[in-house]
């Protein structure tokens, strides 16, 4: 018997993690995709006439075994993945594809979705069930339905090559961050570096059998040496590495997929009648089009850029005045970053990180979700788990009942892509009367506990937590009937609120007091620290908004123009980058080539959308601090209209009825310290 097509008897029907043998995944994808071709067809064939009932509702819950079975393997591929599980995703990839253009391009399955459309205005649907018919109509319309054979059969083609391309995408990038090492075997090579980063790589020489220390391009390890080692030959050599991840002209080199990712994501969105790729993505996004983005970018690199130059110039002659350093190079920028937030505020993450136990910010994320929105998280061990890592809890309302299970996975592995992100194992919707509560994940990589430390995090490090954390609240606190309506499934421009919002708690004392405790006294951090933390918070904030409207900007190179005239990626992203550099251009790195977000995740056309979230979370976030950072009834309109909400409604009028009026830009420039 195979437990993936099985129905799991477990506790919360929570994923048998451990009853699954990699030799399940092929015949368990065969079999579910089957099942769910099964499910499609008798929607197809229904002799009756085409309701909203027998055919969009039924749509939505068509497929749900091959849908868990895929968000386990998926979530596992990127938390927990081996040679052999990147083999079988090669495999099962373009079978998914095939059967999800099988849908998508079903005529008659689309005749009946557009029988049931063109008669909305005579149903009474409620907002939920109008989105619904909206959403289902458009996935067949902005996929191909209305196409011709011929050109039904090139976008088949199309999409089977870019899932492929997209998996072997970050597979390079993978192999290429675990390819590198930076041995150090003098002990003078240290110098400046933090007690804590030193004995994470002394553990990993002595895990590897190797004398001295080893460095490598995970965050946790890469992130502490080029901020703290004095050796700046050393912060050179590993920030080309670095940037060089995937641009060797090796066996692992993306130059060639992500120019042809962009070329058939460009093909298709022609197909499909429309200019661009980023034409075609932007119509389903708050932002609507490319010019739309373009400004928005342009306004803020207008107000960001005079503030990044001048801090450029502060930086630069920080360094001079140093280390008669003449010109600044990126493997200098978080090096003398660091030292001058050090004399401008006499703070560093080594100061604060004692304040900063893993265990003690966790808890104190649960905590401010409990105080703002009644929620209760307990752990237990009586599910199962994909790594010893892994912690698992229940969360609980305040009539203790089962909001959602919460898993949280916080430490670098072989196995595991870098990065943080949410996700989910088990969506939530309601069928049959019951609502199913959802199977909620955070994946991180933190700095992990050494022999004679516990986890201690950099202040980065806690936004990271509370950012993941709000994506998960976004997924728990889900209560829609349907699942592709549910939880973070809304608008790509709107998904970043939640999560941007969380951070600002980690820069409020009342909300620090409650978990930034010292961990060997005990002792709350010190109110003087709390306000550095505030104080510090804008600094150098020109240069890094510059940094995210640079990616912002290459994005859009990509995904608005026509790429086909693009013969040198490298020049390409120089090109891009041109408006927004600061520093000296590297010949040896390429961003483009490991920028996993736009090549290999969901933000492709998107990446604006951190922006974007960043006007919305400031605009929100003013609403509480005029209320109160804890205020009952602030939090309970912003859990009912945003975070329960889902994709329910258009992201605006559901923000509009949290907070009354549309968003301003002036609450993030006014936090950015820009105006």
């Amino acid at each position: 018997m195979n437990i993936l097509t099985s129905t799991y008897t477990t506790q919360h029907n929570a994923a048998p993690f451990s009853q699954i043998q990699m030799s399940d995944y092929q015949p368990a994808f065969e079999t579910t995709i089957a099942a769910a071709r099964a499910e499609i067809d008798a929607i197809t064939n229904n002799s009756s006439l085409p309701t909203f009932e027998n055919t969009i509702e039924a749509l939505d819950f068509s497929g749900q075994t091959l849908d868990r079975l895929s968000s386990i393997f998926f979530n596992l591929n990127s938390a927990e993945t081996c040679d052999e599980m990147q083999k079988i995703a090669q495999e099962v990839s373009p079978l998914l594809t095939a059967f999800s253009n099988d849908v998508s391009l079903n005529e008659a399955l689309f005749l009946r979705v557009k029988a049931v459309y063109d008669q909305r205005n005579k149903l009474s649907l409620s907002p939920e069930q109008a989105t619904l018919l909206d959403k289902k109509y458009k996935s067949f319309a902005r996929n191909g339905a209305l196409l011709s054979e011929d050109k039904k059969s090139r976008l088949r083609e199309i999409d089977t090559e870019l899932a492929k391309l997209k998996l072997t995408f970050g597979e390079n990038v993978l192999a290429e961050t675990n390819n590198y090492q930076l041995h150090i075997t003098n002990e003078a090579d240290l110098k400046g570096l933090p007690e804590g980063a030193i004995e994470m790589a002394r553990s990993l020489a002595e895990s590897k059998e190797k004398e001295g220390w080893i460095f490598t391009l995970d965050f946790p390890s890469y992130l502490p040496f080029v901020t703290y080692a004095d050796n700046r030959e050393l912060r050179k050599e590993i920030t080309i590495a670095a940037g060089k991840k995937a641009f060797q002209n090796n066996e692992f080199d993306n130059q060639e997929i992500t120019l042809q990712i962009a070329k058939l994501r460009y093909e298709r969105a022609n197909l499909l009648g429309y200019e661009t790729h980023a034409h075609f993505v932007l119509e389903e996004r708050m932002a609507q089009n490319p010019n739309q983005v373009k400004t928005f970018l342009n306004d803020l690199l207008a107000k960001a850029k005079p503030a990044a130059e001048k801090e450029f110039a502060q930086l630069t002659a920080f360094a001079k005045e140093l280390d008669g350093i003449d010109q600044l190079e990126k493997w200098d920028g978080p090096y003398y970053s660091e030292k001058l937030k050090q004399k401008l505020f006499n703070l560093d993450d080594e100061l604060l990180k004692p304040y900063f136990k893993l265990e003690n910010v966790l808890n104190g994320a649960f905590t401010i979700a409990n105080k703002l929105f009644g929620l209760t998280f307990k752990e237990i061990d009586t599910i199962d788990k994909y790594h010893a890592d892994v912690q698992t809890f229940e969360v609980l309302d305040e009539k203790n009942e089962l909001v959602a299970l919460f898993y949280a996975d916080f430490f670098p592995r072989k196995g595991k892509r870098n990065g943080a992100w949410m996700t989910s194992f088990k969506p939530q919707y309601i069928q049959n009367g019951v609502n199913e509560r959802p199977h909620i994940s955070n994946v991180c990589n933190f700095t992990p506990p050494t022999p004679t430390k516990p986890s201690l995090l950099t202040f980065n490090e806690v936004t990271t937590l509370f950012h993941e954390f709000g994506h998960g609240l976004h997924g728990m606190l889900a209560n829609t009937t349907y699942p592709s309506l549910s939880g973070t499934s809304v608008y790509w421009d709107f998904v970043e609120l939640p999560s941007q919002m969380m951070e600002n708690w980690c820069y409020e004392p009342e909300a620090l007091a409650l978990f930034a405790k010292h961990y060997e006294t005990g002792e709350i951090i010190p109110q003087e620290y709390v306000e550095k933390i505030k104080e510090s918070a804008s600094f150098l904030e020109g240069m890094a908004t510059l940094r995210q409207l640079s990616f912002g900007l290459l994005d859009m190179a990509f995904h608005s123009n026509n790429p086909t005239e693009i013969t040198d990626i490298k020049a390409f992203e120089k090109t891009a980058f041109d408006g927004t550099s600061l520093y000296p251009d590297v010949a040896e790195n390429c961003m483009s080539v490991s920028f996993s977000h736009i090549f290999q995740g969901g933000y492709s056309s998107g990446y604006y959308s951190y922006k974007w979230a960043e006007v919305l979370d400031a605009d929100a976030f003013a609403y509480f601090q005029e209320k109160g950072i804890f205020n009952k009834e602030v939090a309970t309109k912003f859990k009912e209209n945003i975070l329960s909400k889902g994709g329910t409604e258009h992201p605006m009028i559901l923000y509009k009825r949290f907070r009354g009026q549309e968003p301003k830009p002036e609450a993030l420039l006014k936090r950015a310290g820009l105006i």
